[in-house]
């Protein structure tokens, strides 16, 4: 069993839900139009537009009979929508949608990153009043120290150097830095800055909820020109072949490694077991990874984070060891304590 890489396909079905709901009104407001002509006006090629108007036709009402679904009607390479489904008229909107897109704008006007923030109050501004919400009792913070978010989002829009220190997870050590901030993100319920790391001589992020320490320095973010932010498309971690690659024997209970972490391969071993292979920043994160598994998780390879694993375990084990209990000399008529005085042979003896 091999496990698909590829995660593609998201933002090509996300551009065609657009396309689709574009193209009723579209053609409602162009009856018999050439296909070749609105797959002009659409930007798309005329096979394209043939598709969707194939996917329209199994699009409509719940119900999804004759009369449910949209129709249209071709005469040679001409088509007119002759049922639109209730597409043409206007989205109203239920007290609890206008609640939840109000609670989505909310949320989006707060997460750090946004290029366009007046666009997302503006937008809540009028659904707000349409629905009679404004003021509506909704509180809505983002998971983490939102001073520390606020703090980080401030020196980002006013162009200011930072001091921090800040934990690195990958090395168990933490460090103080001194970095130009280039933008806010927010990527899997997390908060990032990314920056100019002057220490590192290079761009980094770093997760808000690791940075201990912040001061705002009085000089200015200089970025040098070399400066690029990184693709975050596919998620903060990209694993590359110049990684170390680590292979575990898990068992079901370990099975959750390969939904939460990007695994090269999965295999099915003996049983239950599952061989997984993934990609790690370095063998110090991997030894800590592993000793936080369960009894079902095994190091295949390398053999240097075997041995690592095992030797960390055995410390741990060495420390909890109870030591044995030193034996009390056993009092005896030998004992000076107890033995007649004036012994000679007895008081001469020392314990």
């Amino acid at each position: 069993m091999t496990r698909p890489a590829a995660r593609g396909g998201s933002r090509a079905s996300a551009d065609r839900l657009a396309r689709l709901l574009n193209l009723v009104p579209y053609l409602l407001a162009r009856p018999g139009i050439e296909i070749a002509e609105a797959a002009g006006d659409l930007g798309v090629t005329e096979r394209q537009l043939r598709e969707d108007l194939e996917l329209l036709w199994v699009c409509g009402l719940p119900g999804y009979g004759p009369g449910d679904l949209i129709d249209m009607a071709f005469d040679g390479d001409r088509v007119t929508i002759t049922y639109d489904a209730g597409i043409d008229r206007p989205l109203r909107l239920t007290p609890d949608e206008a609640l939840a897109l109000v609670v989505a704008l909310r949320m989006l006007a707060e997460t750090p990153g946004v290029a366009n923030r007046e666009a997302v109050e503006r937008a809540l501004a009028k659904i707000e009043d349409a629905g009679d919400l404004v003021g509506a009792p909704v509180a809505v913070r983002l998971p983490g120290d939102t001073r520390r978010v606020e703090a980080l989002r401030a020196a980002v829009e006013g162009g200011k150097a930072l001091r921090i220190t800040y934990y690195t997870a990958a090395r168990d050590e933490t460090t103080d830095r001194v970095i130009d901030p280039l933008r806010m993100l927010m990527v899997g319920g997390r908060a990032y800055v990314e920056a100019w790391c002057r220490r590192a001589e290079a761009v980094r992020l770093f997760r808000a909820d690791r940075i201990d320490a912040i001061t705002e320095l009085a000089e200015p973010a200089t970025v040098p020109p070399q400066a690029v932010p990184h693709d975050l498309t596919e998620g903060v971690f990209r694993p590359s072949p110049d990684l170390p690659l680590i292979t575990l024997r898990i068992g079901r209970s370990e099975r959750w490694i390969t939904e939460y972490y990007p695994c090269e391969r999965v295999e099915a071993g003996d049983g239950d077991q599952w061989l997984v292979s993934l990609r790690v920043t370095d063998l110090g994160w991997a030894r800590r990874f592993v000793l936080g598994l369960g009894p079902e998780a095994t190091v295949v390879a390398p053999v240097e984070l075997a041995e690592q694993v095992r030797a960390t375990a055995a410390a741990a084990l060495d420390a909890y060891a109870v030591p044995t209990p030193t034996a009390e000399p056993r009092q005896s008529e030998a004992d000076p304590e107890i033995a007649p005085s004036g012994d000679p042979a007895v008081v001469g003896r020392t314990q």
